[in-house]
């Protein structure tokens, strides 16, 4: 029988107890598939006032434990959930997570917030120690939980619990980096030696990112796309020559929809539902989301969709030039989202001017997400760069069409429809420009105008399958590939240089 792969899961977010984006939706579905496929896994993550302020049957399991940061001892307890099978622990220090928001408030990042993710870090390795977790695999997500390979390699390395233990590093967005002033390195418990081009410093700044990339067994990205996006000057951050240095164990491996929360067949949230025997019913919730969204009741005009972080790598700013374009071709639009103040104010604007065209809600509404993936006929990701997404497959499995750019996991999961119109799921572009947008919205509009072919168009997408049945396999593959690695002397790490094998068909 084939030994049970033990996994330690470390996010900053994870839904529904913390939640800033779609990392929370990411690690609230991965432990569950891996526990569905026989792993036997454990998560940890923060204790926020989030999470403390919902019923969600979380009970104290250890009143105090300590970990050493530097050479202060910080104090904090646990808390314990069991669900689905996995076991949810919660590192409850007050002074670090009792706070409204999770990073940092609207206006800046919280200042403290090195301390706060090194603690996470830290105190996340001694809480497995303590409760005699020794997983096979630690899983890491972005630079909130990058230094716990830097600990195990360097602080822990002659601690016999923690040899053998493997690490994987997940980038779900490389531009969010974890950039502090050299001034807090002691404080965290990393020599000054380490503040060297080559190890962790970033042009003048210590780098939680760098600490994941370098001292990880494996690196995965959310898509194919994005792995081979993050190794060019475009995409790369400043980071692309370290990627490259490091692409012996750089692997993307899509994201997967969970279909228990988003399908129009079950959905809770929607006026009526449905699936591709009862299409007839997404009509229905369409006049629904126009009714809520106060615009005309006209079944027949092609309702556009956006459900997005206002921000301009979401390609929002191109819908905001294209917003009077859209109304000239006859089409409404109805966007949800908070983000850039700026996008609020110019979005509210554009909906004052064009009342009866342009509907938008400035805020965070789950019930509304789902109503607008069902009730749109097309979904809008003009998207700058996009790692992943998951509305893009959302729409796909709620008959609504997406229009993306051809970036990251959109061009790994939309197939376009022009090209032999067989296969094809959605209308891709090329370009992050107005005109390149525009001429893909056209097409949609074109086929839109022909009611079989748009609804061959809509059944084919229907049939897409996203879940994380693929998914989960690549990552236990990649975990049982990097336990079966020899042990390597800690130190060496850093210094070790690519295979370029398989390569490509990793990325």
């Amino acid at each position: 029988m084939a030994k049970k792969l033990k996994v330690l899961y470390v996010s900053s977010e994870i839904e529904p107890f913390a939640k800033t984006g779609g990392l929370a939706d990411v690690s609230a579905i991965l432990p569950r598939a891996l526990t569905a496929l026989g792993c036997k896994v454990s998560v940890l993550l923060p204790y926020y006032l989030q999470t403390k302020t919902q019923d969600l049957g979380i009970k104290l399991f250890k009143v105090k434990m300590a970990t050493k940061l530097g050479n202060t001892n910080l104090t904090f307890s646990l808390y314990h959930l069991k669900k689905e099978g996995v076991d949810f622990y919660f590192i409850n220090k007050n002074d670090y997570y009792d706070r409204e928001f999770l990073y940092g408030t609207p206006k800046a990042d919280y200042p403290d917030n090195a301390l706060r993710f090194a603690f996470l870090a830290s105190a996340a390795l001694t809480s497995a120690k303590t409760l005699n977790l020794k997983p096979d695999i630690i899983h890491l997500n972005d630079w909130q939980t990058a230094l716990i390979p830097f600990y195990l390699e360097y602080t822990l390395r002659d601690d016999p619990f923690f040899r053998n233990i493997r690490t994987v590093f997940t980038i779900h967005n490389l531009a969010y980096q974890g950039l502090f002033g050299r001034e807090i390195m002691p404080g965290i418990g990393i020599d000054d030696s380490f503040f060297t081009p080559g190890r962790l410093e970033f042009y003048g700044k210590f780098s939680f990112m760098k600490a994941g990339i370098l001292y990880s067994d494996a690196i995965t990205t959310v898509s194919k796309g994005y792995a081979r996006e993050i190794l060019d000057k475009e995409l790369g951050c400043g980071l692309e020559g370290l990627l490259n240095i490091n692409r012996h164990k750089l692997y993307g491996i899509l994201n997967g929809a969970d279909y228990n929360e988003w399908n129009p067949k079950t959905d809770r949230f929607i006026k009526v539902r449905y699936d591709e025997r009862t299409l007839k019913n997404k009509a229905v919730c369409k006049q629904d989301l126009l009714a809520q969204m106060e615009l005309p009741l006209c079944p027949t005009t092609p309702l556009l969709g956006v459900v997005s972080r206002l921000a301009e790598q979401k390609g929002i700013d191109i819908i905001a030039d294209s917003a009077e374009e859209i109304v000239k071709l006859g089409c409404n639009i109805v966007i949800l989202g908070t983000g850039d103040e700026r996008y609020h104010n110019l979005l509210t604007e554009l909906a004052g001017r064009h009342p009866k065209n342009i509907a938008v809600k400035i805020a965070f509404d789950n019930s509304l997400a789902h109503k607008i993936e069902a009730g749109s006929d097309m979904f809008l990701m003009p998207s700058r760069y996009e790692p992943c997404g998951l509305n893009q497959m959302y729409s796909l499995k709620y008959g609504t069409i997406p229009v993306v750019r051809a970036v990251g996991g959109l061009d790994d999961s939309i197939v376009d429809y022009t090209q032999g119109r067989k296969g094809g799921n959605g209308f891709k572009f090329n370009q992050a420009a107005k005109s390149d947008f525009i001429d893909a919205l056209k097409r949609a509009i074109s086929v839109y105008q022909n009611k079989n072919e748009w609804r061959r168009l809509v059944l084919r997408a229907m049939g897409y399958d996203f879940s994380w049945k693929k998914s989960v396999k690549e990552y236990i593959r990649i975990y049982n590939l990097i336990s079966q690695q020899n042990t390597i002397a800690p130190t060496l790490k850093e210094q070790r240089r690519p295979d370029t094998k398989t390569i490509a068909e990793r990325i």
